[in-house]
């Protein structure tokens, strides 16, 4: 099967496919890309054409949000808000630099109260901007926001987001920009299983989709099930 789009488009390509053995070719065309990108797929459309036909096919794992499917990322909060207010027409101006203007809108926006259990463990609860869970670590701009990330070791990885202002953002961003610890800004989890309860409603996304709004997420990583066709090692 081939995928021509965004991320989105990519997740209900690899729902259709996902445990069945028939791999996935991904032409990307979307404002992000970011599964094509950890993964190092072309980003011209010929030479993506030729990866999907001739590459070679590597066995990802696949996260589940709310029963609901993703392969890149899912978040909670500020993440989903940026998503939600960059309008297609700016997107097609800016491209990814208009999530940032989004962003800016949400900044002194008031945390919400989580409390996050993985892999069944003792409640971590904290005042928090967000919840990000990744299949894969980079974002757009080469941001690496899930260092340890991998789309293939069985496991999700999550950071919550926890700065206060405008100028712990700013602390926050350069941390994560100079690939810095930011103890007090930023928690780190890995897990097979995350429930995720906020003490009040808040929007959330899959892979740059919005999927409305809520007050808990149950996140769980499906090791293998989905085939990628990716540029061949051998030719390489």
């Amino acid at each position: 099967m081939l995928a021509c789009g965004g991320d989105g488009t990519v997740t209900a390509c690899a729902q259709g496919v996902a445990g069945s053995g028939v791999p996935l070719g991904i032409l990307p065309s979307g404002t992000g890309n970011l599964l094509a990108r950890n993964l190092g797929l072309p980003l011209d459309p010929g030479a993506a054409l030729v990866t999907a036909l001739t590459g070679s096919d590597r066995r990802l794992d696949e996260g589940s949000a709310n029963g609901r499917p993703f392969v890149v990322m899912a978040g909670l909060g500020f993440d989903a808000k940026m998503l939600g207010e960059s309008s297609e027409q700016l997107k097609k101006r800016l491209g990814w630099a208009a999530y940032v203007l989004s962003a800016l809108h949400h900044l002194r926006d008031r945390p919400v109260r989580v409390s996050l259990v993985a892999d069944g463990g003792p409640p971590q609860r904290l005042r928090a901007s967000a919840v990000i869970v990744g299949n894969v670590g980079w974002l757009q701009g080469g941001i690496r926001l899930l260092p340890d990330a991998e789309p293939d070791d069985g496991i999700l990885d999550a950071v919550v987001l926890t700065p206060h202002g405008w100028a712990g953002w700013l602390r926050l961003a350069a941390r994560v920009l100079l690939h810095r610890p930011a103890a007090g800004q930023m928690t780190a989890l890995r897990f097979r299983q995350l429930i995720v309860t906020a003490d009040r409603e808040q929007p959330w996304e899959l892979d740059g989709e919005v999927m409305g709004g809520t007050r808990r997420l149950m996140i769980v990583t499906q090791p293998g099930r989905l085939l990628v066709r990716v540029p061949d090692r051998a030719s390489g």
